[in-house]
C-alpha cells in the first residue's frame, strides 16, 4: 500500500488540501475524509476503461485525432473554445494560445454561473479576503443564496464556521452564523453534511434579494423603510433589522454568496436572471458601506473546481475574465454577445472545442441542438458523462490525480497539484499544444 497525504482536491472551489489517498499499486483504494464530492471525483477519475481516443465514435490513435481536430479548427470560420474550469493553469494558458492562433471566441463556465458576479465586481469593486482570514477573524458568517452542505460540503468545517482561529479561539461557539435566501428554500439548507444548522435564518421573499439588500443599506444609515416595503421583501420584517444590527456590531464579518443571488434559484442552478448582476452589485455596495462600522468582506462560493483559475488566466492573458472574442486579432469582451451559450443559441459558431463538458446539462435545447450539428472536439476526464458523440473525443489526464499543475481556490489562492497515479493519458496542455502546432495562424478579420 502507498499513502499520499495532504493531497489537494479539485472537486469544488474549496480546494481542500488535507486529503489522504491510499493506493494499492496503481489502484486507488480509499480517499479520506469522507466528502462526497472528493470521493466521486477521485474514484471516478482513477478508473479508465474503454478507448480514450475516438473519431466520430470510432477508436483511433492520438495522432489521427489531433490531425482531424486541427483540420476542423483550421477550416472553421468562427470557432468557439469553451469550458476550462476543470483544467489547470497550464491547460488554460494553452487554450488561450490556441484561441489567439485561431482567432476564436474563448469562454469559461463562469458565463453561466458567476458571470453576473464578475460583472458586478467590475462595476463597483469588492471588499474581500482569503479563506484563511475568514477562519482567523470572522465572528459573523453569512451564507446568502447558497446551500454549502450540498455544493461545498467541507466549507464550514475547514474555513468558515467550525475551525478555531487566531481571533476566534472558541471556534463555532465564537461565531454567529446566518443563512439568508429564498423563503421556500433556505429553511432546508444546512452548513455541512452532518446537518449543522445556522443560528439565524432570514427568509427573503422570492425574487426580492435586491429589495432586501437595499433595506439593509437603509437601516445601516438610520433610515427606517416603509413597513409595507419591508414586508414585501421579508415575511418577518424584524429579521432584517436584526440582521443589520448584527452586521454593524460584529468584529469581523463575511458574506458568502452563491447562485441563488445571481440566478433565480440556488436549488435550480443555471437558470439565469437578468437581475443577477444588480443583486450582487447591491450586496457589494452594502459590504463596502459596512466597512465604515467594522471589518466586513464578501466572497463568491465558486462551484467548479478551477473556474477561479480560468478567470485569472484569461484576465492575465487577455485582460478579460470570460466571453472573449479574438477574431479581430485583439481581445474584445462582451458577456452575452460572446458567451458560449448565447453564441450557440444564435447558431453562430461553426466548430467548437470543449475543454470539459460538465456544464452542458445547463445549456438550453437550442444551444445543444446547434452544438450537435457542428464539428465538435471534446477534451475531458475519464469520469465525464457522454452527452453526445463528438467529431473528436480525447480523454485527458485529471490534474491533481494523474498530472501535476496549479489551480486557484475560490479565493484566488494558487494551490499546487501533483500526479499520484501513473496512467498513460495526455494532459489538456499536451493536446492543445499539439493542436496549436498543426494549425496555421489565422489573419485577423476586419
Amino acid at each position: 500500500m502507498r499513502e499520499v497525504t495532504d493531497a489537494v482536491c479539485p472537486g469544488c472551489g474549496c480546494g481542500c488540501d488535507d486529503l489522504t489517498l491510499v493506493f494499492d499499486g496503481n489502484q486507488l483504494e480509499s480517499v479520506s475524509p469522507d466528502c462526497p464530492l472528493a470521493q466521486s471525483w477521485f474514484h471516478d477519475n482513477a478508473r479508465v476503461s474503454g478507448s480514450t481516443v475516438q473519431i466520430a465514435g470510432v477508436d483511433s490513435s492520438l495522432e489521427a485525432a489531433v490531425t482531424k481536430a486541427a483540420e476542423i479548427l483550421e477550416n472553421a470560420e468562427y470557432p468557439l473554445i469553451y469550458g476550462l474550469s476543470r483544467s489547470c493553469t497550464s491547460g488554460q494558458r494553452a487554450a488561450v494560445r490556441l484561441a489567439d492562433r485561431l482567432g476564436a471566441v474563448i469562454d469559461t463556465t463562469a458565463s453561466i454561473c458567476h458571470g453576473p458576479s464578475i460583472i458586478a465586481v467590475q462595476s463597483v469593486g469588492e471588499s474581500t479576503c482569503s479563506l484563511g482570514e475568514v477562519r482567523n477573524r470572522s465572528d459573523l458568517v453569512i451564507y446568502w443564496g447558497c446551500n454549502p452542505a450540498r455544493t461545498h460540503p467541507r466549507h464550514a468545517e475547514r474555513y468558515a464556521v467550525f475551525p478555531r482561529g487566531q481571533f476566534v479561539p472558541e471556534g463555532r461557539q465564537g461565531r454567529t452564523v446566518i443563512m439568508v435566501g429564498d423563503a421556500g428554500e433556505v429553511q432546508d439548507c444546512r452548513l455541512d453534511l452532518t446537518g449543522s444548522q445556522p443560528d439565524l435564518v432570514v427568509p427573503i421573499q422570492s425574487g426580492k434579494d435586491f429589495e432586501a439588500i437595499n433595506i439593509l443599506r437603509a437601516l445601516l444609515k438610520g433610515i427606517q423603510p416603509n413597513p409595507d416595503e419591508m414586508l414585501s421583501a421579508c415575511a418577518i420584517p424584524g429579521l432584517l433589522q436584526l440582521l443589520a444590527d448584527k452586521m454593524k456590531s460584529c468584529r469581523s464579518g463575511v458574506v458568502f454568496f452563491g447562485l441563488g443571488l445571481t440566478e433565480t434559484s440556488f436549488d435550480k442552478p443555471h437558470a439565469p436572471s437578468v437581475f443577477g448582476h444588480a443583486n450582487v452589485e447591491c450586496l457589494l455596495r452594502l459590504v463596502a458601506e459596512l466597512n465604515a462600522f467594522t471589518r466586513f468582506y464578501a466572497r463568491r462560493l465558486r462551484v467548479q473546481g478551477d473556474v477561479s483559475g480560468a478567470d485569472t488566466v484569461l484576465c492575465w492573458q487577455t485582460g478579460f475574465p470570460f466571453s472573449v472574442n479574438l477574431t479581430h486579432g485583439f481581445p474584445r469582451y462582451n458577456p452575452g454577445e460572446y458567451s458560449a451559450m448565447s453564441l450557440l443559441e444564435r447558431g453562430e459558431p461553426d466548430a467548437c472545442l470543449l475543454v470539459g463538458t460538465e456544464t452542458l446539462p445547463a445549456f438550453p435545447p437550442g444551444a445543444m441542438r446547434h452544438l450537435k450539428s457542428i464539428p465538435t472536439i471534446v477534451l475531458d476526464y475519464p469520469a465525464a458523462e457522454a452527452f453526445f458523440t463528438p467529431s473528436v473525443h480525447i480523454t485527458t489526464a485529471p490534474y491533481g490525480l494523474q498530472a501535476g499543475g496549479t489551480i486557484y481556490r475560490m479565493d484566488e489562492i494558487p494551490l499546487p497539484l501533483h500526479a499520484h497515479q501513473m496512467l498513460q493519458l495526455p494532459t489538456d496542455e499536451d493536446v492543445l499544444q499539439q493542436f496549436a502546432s498543426v494549425v496555421s495562424p489565422r489573419p485577423a478579420t476586419q
